[in-house]
């Protein structure tokens, strides 16, 4: 990755640093707790449709899968979180697989179709299975997640788990984007045919891209559960896919960066919006309008064009001045 994401690396972990100076409601840090796992799942998100160019409406199913696993393991079987944590993300390539394999070897919105019925499939079972997952009451319980015997328990303690997380999968994906890997998928999302004829090896790349989306959904449901310490299919329905959908277009669809803003600023609004009582969903859907509308690259497109503004402002005034 380039010097100026290393610069926006060292701005993230400041603010990391100093947002709990700020903020001392408990109940605010657990909003940036959610922030925080919301955006593993939409950096994940944003490498499959931002620059892989494949559409998927089902990650919630992957996202309830590491939850499932997470609460089941640890609360039932005694399992480590952390071991639980892993074999939820290996039920996750397995199911990646199981959907991928077949529809991503297709050209066309044949994913999208896969995933949408594959995220279903999950939320329907989560509620029919009662023997294993109490139906839809759920169950609680589970516990918090724990490493190496540290048990993270207060929301600070969590708060910057899940947030040095956030940044180990930052950076990890901006690697990858920035390889040979990253200029692969981006050959991909504009022709699929041009990029085969070059000698990309399309279904691969496909198949990697959407499983490592797949791990990190996991890996974020079960951060989930263990914040929550409860697990039911309403957590897992096809409003939180359409979320994740939400959060990376707001942010910027081909934009690691405008995951994490979209995410934070689609888990922050809710709380912002009460103020308008019962017509909070209607300031929530015409906030979501107008951004489609007039921010088509996402708030990280109109970042980028006042910093361009600004820019070339500056260079013509030191222009004028000599």
């Amino acid at each position: 990755m380039g010097k100026s994401n290393y610069i926006k690396c060292a701005a993230l972990i400041l603010i990391i640093g100093i947002l709990p100076v700020f903020v001392h409601n408990q109940y605010l840090l657990s909003i940036l707790v959610f922030a925080g796992i919301y955006a593993i799942v939409a950096i994940g998100l944003s490498m499959l449709m931002g620059y892989a160019g494949q559409i998927s409406l089902g990650h919630a199913g992957f996202f309830a899968i590491g939850g499932y696993s997470s609460a089941i393991l640890t609360k039932m079987h005694h399992f480590h979180p952390v071991t639980a944590m892993l074999i939820g993300a290996g039920l996750a390539i397995f199911a990646a697989l199981i959907v991928g394999l077949p529809s991503l070897r297709l050209r066309g919105h044949y994913l999208a179709m896969a995933t949408l019925g594959f995220g279903e499939i999950i939320y329907v079972s989560s509620g029919a299975a009662v023997g294993l997952t109490e139906g839809p009451s759920g169950f609680s319980g589970v516990p918090s997640m724990s490493v190496a015997g540290y048990v993270f328990k207060s929301e600070l303690s969590k708060y910057f788990l899940v947030w040095t997380i956030v940044l180990i999968v930052l950076i990890v994906s901006l690697n990858i984007i920035h390889s040979r890997v990253g200029r692969a998928l981006r050959s991909i999302h504009g022709d699929e045919t041009a990029a085969n004829a070059m000698g990309v090896n399309v279904a691969r790349y496909k198949i990697q891209v959407f499983v490592y989306s797949a791990i990190l959904a996991s890996i974020a449901g079960s951060l989930y559960v263990h914040h929550m310490r409860f697990v039911s299919p309403t957590g897992f329905n096809l409003n939180k896919s359409i979320l994740f959908l939400i959060m990376i277009m707001s942010g910027g669809m081909g934009s690691l960066w405008g995951a994490i803003i979209g995410a934070s600023i689609f888990t922050l609004l809710p709380e912002f919006l009460g103020v308008f009582n019962e017509y909070d969903i209607l300031m929530y859907g015409a906030i979501l309008l107008g951004m489609m509308m007039f921010l088509p690259e996402g708030l990280t497109g109109l970042i980028a064009k006042i910093t361009g503004y600004c820019t070339a402002r500056w260079k013509t005034r030191t222009i004028n001045n000599r």
